[in-house]
């Protein structure tokens, strides 16, 4: 626990002043493509990761691959990756391992909103996508496996080591809101919470008390839709 904290007042102090805020019905804006737009997200403490839930919301018109959700380690490359590959495909990646779930075209919304959940458990090493409240049929990687507590993690870049190495052809361009992180695997019921915005359990990442570092062009603005 000690050296997490200390990895994080390094990073803090490498990478500017934290902010801290209830962001519910704003959202960043990535306005354009980039190499180096991006949002640090810090973690409250928690060991290394048995389980884990990544909920968020995102907005875009692209049809490149792109990454919504990378967290790094020194040690391994993506260690958590959620990654659009293209139209009807999102990964999700443990470990460095990625399994592909098929997204059917109905599963959009009118307001051209998405919202993913993604769920991992080491005991049985089963992965789960639900889309906009929906689940997916199940996958299964990395049993056995636990998510180190001592990296980084960014929103709008696909990280190649902690913190940097950005592929601007993998940079997410559009909006990201309700972003959250659960140290276990959240039950349905709270995968449909967050989906409908309703009231959720306390997070490791939360929306409504986010600590974040923007860097580069991206902009706080209020939800439109």
């Amino acid at each position: 626990m000690e050296k997490l904290q200390l990895w994080l007042l390094v990073l803090t102090g490498l990478s500017g002043a934290v902010a801290q805020s209830d962001l519910y019905g704003q959202v960043f804006v990535f306005p354009k493509e980039s190499a180096d737009a991006h949002v640090i997200l810090n973690m409250k403490n928690s060991g290394p990761l048995q389980t884990f839930t990544v909920c968020l919301r995102y907005f875009t018109d692209l049809t490149r691959p792109y990454s919504l959700f990378s967290y790094n380690t020194r040690a391994r490359d993506n260690e958590i990756l959620l990654f659009k590959e293209k139209p009807g495909e999102l990964s999700l990646s443990v470990g460095g391992e990625a399994v592909i779930f098929k997204v059917p075209e109905n599963k959009g919304t009118s307001t051209g909103w998405e919202h993913v959940c993604a769920s991992w458990e080491s005991a049985t090493g089963i992965a789960e996508l639900w889309m906009n409240g929906s689940p997916l049929p199940r996958k299964g990687l990395k049993k056995g496996y636990s998510v180190s507590n001592q990296g980084v993690l960014v929103l709008g870049q696909e990280q190649d080591t902690p913190g940097g190495r950005f592929d601007a052809k993998q940079s997410f361009v559009g909006e990201i809101a309700d972003v959250y992180m659960w140290d276990r695997a959240t039950p349905i019921a709270a995968m449909q919470a967050a989906n409908d915005d309703s009231q959720l359990p306390p997070s490791i990442v939360g929306w409504g008390s986010l600590q974040y570092q923007i860097k580069g062009y991206v902009v706080l603005k209020p939800m439109l839709a």
